[in-house]
């Protein structure tokens, strides 16, 4: 799958992923009039609210980039409606030739984490049948129960042939208070280390019997963000073969600058992921001349400007 994610790079142009984080406030009145309209004020309101925005969203940019990246925390917090709004959501990118990294940054062990890997990269059964309950291509998950809680996404993602992207180094400012804590080596030989550079390491074993024979990439790659660009230089030394999946671009501070030394002398080996920046573009002042009429409008002209700014330094 990471050879996949490689070839629509490579034929968009496009190193970046929309991320797909709806805020019901945030959403145009008149799509929440619509589906109020429909639904009532409900959770079932709430969700067609969302469906609606996401589908306008996906139709004027799906031909400008890879992938979507629907946060599933946004979604749940309005019940079994909203998780509808997300597996509708995920469909319909697939349908328009998207591939779909679900952001569900899950980890637990044993039974526990195989059946989130089920729900979100495999396959569940029911009788005689089965089912893809929301069919991701990649998802993120949380390393920090340790490897055994790793080995159920890993096995999941290879008997689908699909991908994960592990959290190294988040971009949130309180990101630090414990990847950044430095650790002694195990034998305490050498210098202490931050816990995300062994956090890297331990991603890069994980990942280096899951390479994709074209692109030379693991199909298990890192979550690294665009908000510390020194600690990135240093993990694109540590992880050579690591896909590295970047929040933290625009909204959060990240420039495009910030992320240049993820990419390798190709172009490729990251992709920068933007949300509210492009989805509520039309509320910067920078495109507010589109109207929430227009948002959708305005969503793709940001992302046409974020492609541009992160060209200008590859």
């Amino acid at each position: 799958m990471i050879d996949t994610l490689i070839n629509r790079i490579k034929h968009t142009h496009a190193p970046v992923v929309c991320g797909l984080d709806p805020v019901l406030g945030s959403i145009p009145a008149h799509i929440r009039a619509d589906a109020y309209g429909a639904y009532g004020e409900s959770l079932a309101g709430a969700a067609e609210a969302i469906w609606q925005f996401n589908k306008a969203i996906i139709d004027h940019i799906y031909d400008l980039i890879p992938a979507i990246k629907p946060q599933i925390a946004m979604y749940e917090q309005y019940g079994i409606e909203g998780l509808i709004a997300f597996q509708k959501t995920c469909a319909y990118g697939k349908e328009k030739g998207l591939l779909i990294i679900g952001d569900i940054k899950r980890g637990d062990i044993g039974s526990t984490a195989a059946a989130y890997a089920a729900a979100h990269l495999g396959q569940v059964q029911v009788g005689d049948k089965v089912f893809s309950p929301f069919a991701a291509d990649f998802i993120t998950v949380n390393p920090y129960l340790g490897s055994d809680s790793m080995e159920p996404f890993i096995t999941a993602a290879k008997a689908a042939n699909k991908g994960l992207f592990v959290l190294v180094k988040t971009s949130n400012p309180g990101s630090g208070e414990f990847q950044d804590r430095l650790l002694m080596p195990a034998d305490a030989v050498g210098p202490a280390r931050p816990l995300y550079e062994l956090v890297a390491e331990r991603v890069a074993a994980w990942g280096a019997d899951f390479v994709a024979p074209a692109s030379g990439y693991s199909h298990v790659g890192a979550v690294v963000g665009a908000t510390y660009p020194e600690q990135g230089e240093r993990l694109r030394t540590l992880m050579p073969q690591t896909f590295f999946l970047v929040p933290g671009y625009g909204a959060q501070g990240g420039r495009a600058a910030d992320v240049a030394h993820l990419f390798d002398e190709d172009g490729l080996g990251a992709l920068i992921s933007s949300s509210r920046g492009i989805t509520y573009a039309y509320q910067d002042k920078n495109y507010t001349r589109y109207g929430s009429a227009a948002f959708a409008d305005a969503a793709r002209a940001a992302l046409l400007d974020m492609i541009e700014d992160i060209a200008g330094v590859l």
